[in-house]
């Protein structure tokens, strides 16, 4: 048997698990207009990649959770990472742009199961604030995979093409595997696993789909980061097109906004035990209502360019991280006993989400600075509603508190 490692070995592990899913979006980024080039592509077939990959991550994200309550954390997600690295081992031979879309849709289908997985796991090992502050440290190491992903892609890409992007993504799985094979306890116990009997599904699924409170953290979880994930989707044309930057320079937008996740994460931590969830989520939309703002102001005021179009993402993604991970606890607080499946739905919605967000939204958006600001303004504003709702409906729910 495994012994459990530290708390911070813990968060690494598990922040690493949760940040394939971003590696395998952000890596390749760069190499967009090479990948037209040679898989004589148009620009939205290679956009469309993205979609290929995030619509099967959703859907099998559904079912990661209930894998993992019935035969455990550790077992799935060693498989999933196997699968994946499979998956990205193939990209590497790709010569058409449908071959792509297959092995993308292969990496989406086991990629999701890191960040479903290591949310359930948080709340096997801690309850209250001490799960806040784990999760807060998962997203503090969690936030560095977007910032370096880009620029690690971008040098790849200079240096020896689109292809040597999958052969990283393939080592880098590898190298996963083997430390979770080493490291990663079983954190749910044979006594405590269920049933992947139809009926046992049919029945926990409803149960979870049926419940206000987690269905509205959800979509405020999915829109808030929807109001950041339209600049990732958009990261070639906004950097290279609009900013005026090469495809070394993504950091311009990778770098900002993952210290805004980091700082929110942090803030998340040292708040966790002092103020209550509530007042985490209020702190996190004011800033994110203050940053949509201000990017609005300067997409209208100023010509695009670095550094200040890319400044109010620092501000956004604080606001973001400081009510994320308040808000993740929160809806999975309703399901002690089904916290693998209950974080599989909430992974599914909120991938669903981004992946319509890839394919149909952000081509809309990423005709201007002043239109994807506009779209961030909205799904700011969209989280908001959501996060008042599941508030009102948490509040109904309490019981009545005497006033002595």
């Amino acid at each position: 048997m495994i012994q459990r490692p530290s708390d911070r070995t813990m968060a690494l592990l598990l922040a690493a698990l949760s940040a394939l899913g971003p590696f395998s979006i952000d890596t390749y980024l760069p190499s967009f207009p090479e990948m037209a080039e040679k898989l004589g592509a148009t620009q939205l077939q290679v956009q469309q990649t993205l979609t290929a990959y995030l619509i099967p991550f959703a859907a099998m994200a559904l079912w990661h959770g209930a894998l993992s309550d019935a035969l455990g954390r550790r077992r799935v997600i060693l498989w999933a990472l196997a699968l994946f690295a499979l998956a990205s081992a193939g990209c590497i031979f790709a010569t058409r742009i449908e071959h792509l879309w297959l092995l993308r849709a292969l990496q989406g289908i086991s990629a999701g199961a890191g960040i479903v997985i290591s949310r359930a796991i948080v709340r096997d090992l801690y309850d209250g604030a001490a799960a806040q502050r784990l999760m807060s440290h998962v997203a503090i190491t969690f936030a560095l995979a977007p910032a370096i992903a880009p620029v690690i892609g971008g040098w790849l890409q200079s240096w020896f093409g689109w292809r040597s992007v999958f052969v990283f993504l393939t080592l880098l799985t590898g190298a996963l595997y083997f430390a979770s094979w080493r490291w990663l306890p079983e954190t749910l116990p044979p006594e405590k696993r269920q049933s992947l009997h139809p009926a046992y599904l049919a029945r926990t699924y409803w149960k979870v789909l049926s419940t206000p409170s987690f269905l509205a953290a959800t979509a405020a979880l999915a829109c808030n980061f929807c109001g950041f994930f339209i600049y990732v989707l958009s990261a070639p044309v906004f950097l290279m097109q609009h900013l005026g930057v090469s495809e070394r320079a993504f950091l311009w937008l990778f770098g900002p906004a993952m210290a805004g996740l980091m700082l929110g994460s942090w803030l998340s931590a040292r708040l966790a035990g002092r103020r209550t969830p509530q007042q985490c989520i209020v702190y996190g939309y004011v800033l994110m209502a203050i940053a949509a703002g201000l990017n609005l102001a300067v997409s209208l005021v100023f010509a695009p360019g670095v550094p200040h179009s890319v400044v109010p993402l620092i501000v956004y993604n604080t606001g973001m991280a400081l009510a994320m991970s308040a808000l993740t606890l929160l809806a999975l607080d309703p399901f002690a006993s089904e916290r693998g499946l209950a974080a599989s739905v909430q992974t599914l919605l909120q991938s669903g989400t981004n992946g319509l967000v890839a394919g149909l939204v952000a081509p809309l958006l990423w005709g201007s600075t002043a239109t994807l600001a506009f779209g961030m303004l909205g799904f700011a504003t969209l989280g908001a509603g959501a996060a008042f709702l599941h508030a009102h409906v948490r509040c109904r729910r309490l019981p009545p508190t005497l006033p002595f």
